[in-house]
């Protein structure tokens, strides 16, 4: 094994495995023993079983393979892995992404506190430790604001506080969420610290970026839909349907965002919304996006983030130009539906063998339980597709939620329903309606 081509990663899924050796890499994987697959122990040259969020583990694991085979470089593209994937960057001096970035852009805590010093439009945010502290940033801030975990993913745990009245609420809420991880939440983290941030009234998107050596190429713009009561994540376009002054705008936000974060290499996700100031930064992670957002990146613009993130560490992929051109649209809608429990499932492959389909990825099954929607945890499942914009695509997934996959579900009082796609309503200041 010629450490040379020889990756370390920090937690990984099976596509990520795929693609590494897809490239010619050789893979020592770092796994949590609740995420291996026998696929990931067929493909890994290397596995090693631990829980790869504590440093206490990962790092003798990590001297060890470091002496044997040897590795020219680490990373994590999941969220619990980057912390410690950059821990092992600084130990061994291999560039790539350090901890001390890794931890700035993952705590949304310590994001903030490095924005305010340093960028004149930052947004307001402060730490959330006591009930008071919220009437304390109402008062300098005022309603509506916003309280989220520092380290949460898929608007689990966040709340609007739009009025005094809503404050005890919201902070029974805190208290009870404090501390625990469920069975519901991938992440591999406990919620602990929670933050309190001005609310930016307009809409939202993500922004999908990779660095070469420091130069920024916004690859996507992603157009968001979200709830605006509970902020689920109700489905995604890309290209976001914006001029080109918006886009620009957006671009050039993000860019500037990265450079003061210390961002130098490799895959970014991003999330703004554009308000009365123009774009504002929301939160960013050093990794591939979720829900299938990626898909729809490589369908829409024929780039593999993936295998951008893997292969520009050895030199495997082409820099990319600084705007690239999309070829045509692509949309993840999500089925959602009523309490009840799930009586069965239909229609997936049928829908996959439609050529415009990229991803269906169903998270029920039979006998489980819906909930009403409150945070992305409670959608059904997905359906990503391409169109030849993204418009088309929008309307597309829908239509195949709508006539070919099937949940049916069953309430308390045995009355049978069947899953729908989540509604969404199209950027009226783009082009107005519904879809």
């Amino acid at each position: 094994m010629n450490p040379d081509t020889t990756l370390l990663l920090v937690g990984a899924n099976d596509e990520t495995v795929q693609k590494a050796k897809q490239l010619g890499l050789h893979v020592l994987l770092l796994q949590h023993p609740s995420k291996l697959s026998a696929e990931q122990e067929r493909l890994a040259d290397v596995v090693r079983v631990l829980d790869y969020t504590e440093w206490g583990e990962v790092e003798p694991v990590a001297r060890e393979l470091r002496q044997s085979p040897g590795f020219a470089a680490a990373l994590s593209i999941t969220e619990a892995g980057l912390e410690n994937a950059g821990r092992i960057n600084d130990l061994f001096g291999l560039g790539g992404t350090g901890y001390e970035v890794a931890r700035r852009i993952r705590d949304k805590v310590a994001m903030r506190r490095h924005l305010a010093e340093r960028d004149p439009a930052a947004i307001g945010a402060a730490p959330l430790t006591a009930r008071e502290d919220l009437d304390a940033f109402a008062a300098r801030h005022g309603y509506p604001f916003i309280v989220k975990p520092a380290d949460g993913t898929a608007s689990l745990g966040v709340f609007r506080v739009g009025a005094p009245a809503d404050a005890d609420r919201v902070w029974a809420e805190v208290e009870r969420l404090r501390g625990t991880r469920t069975d519901r939440v991938s992440t591999l983290f406990v919620l602990r610290d929670f933050l309190m941030e001005e609310y930016i009234d307009g809409p939202e998107f993500s922004v999908e970026s990779f660095s070469f050596a420091g130069r920024h190429v916004i690859v996507a713009i992603t157009e968001k839909f979200v709830d605006p009561d509970r902020f689920a994540e109700l489905g995604h376009a890309v290209p976001a349907r914006v001029d080109a002054a918006v886009a620009d705008e957006v671009r050039a936000r993000v860019s500037g965002f990265l450079d003061l974060i210390g961002i130098r290499d490799g895959v970014c996700h991003t999330e703004v919304r554009i308000g009365a100031r123009g774009p504002a930064i929301i939160e960013s992670h050093n990794r591939i996006a979720g829900d299938a957002i990626t898909d729809l990146v490589e369908g829409a613009y024929g780039i593999d983030l993936v295998t951008y993130a893997l292969g520009w560490p050895f030199g495997l992929v082409p820099e990319l130009p600084d705007t690239p051109e999309a070829k045509g649209g692509a949309s993840t809608r999500f089925l959602v539906g009523d309490p009840g429990r799930v009586a069965s499932v239909a229609g997936v492959e049928e829908a996959l063998t439609s050529p415009d389909v990229l991803v269906v990825r169903l998270s029920v099954k039979p006998g489980d339980e819906v909930r009403a929607l409150n945070d992305n945890w409670d959608r059904l499942g997905l359906v990503a597709v391409t169109g030849p914009d993204a418009t088309a695509a929008i309307r597309r997934g829908a239509e195949l939620i709508r006539d070919t996959v099937e949940i049916r579900i069953t309430d308390a009082d045995g009355n049978s329903s069947r899953g729908r796609v989540a509604e969404v309503e199209n950027l009226a200041f783009v082009t107005g309606g519904t879809a």
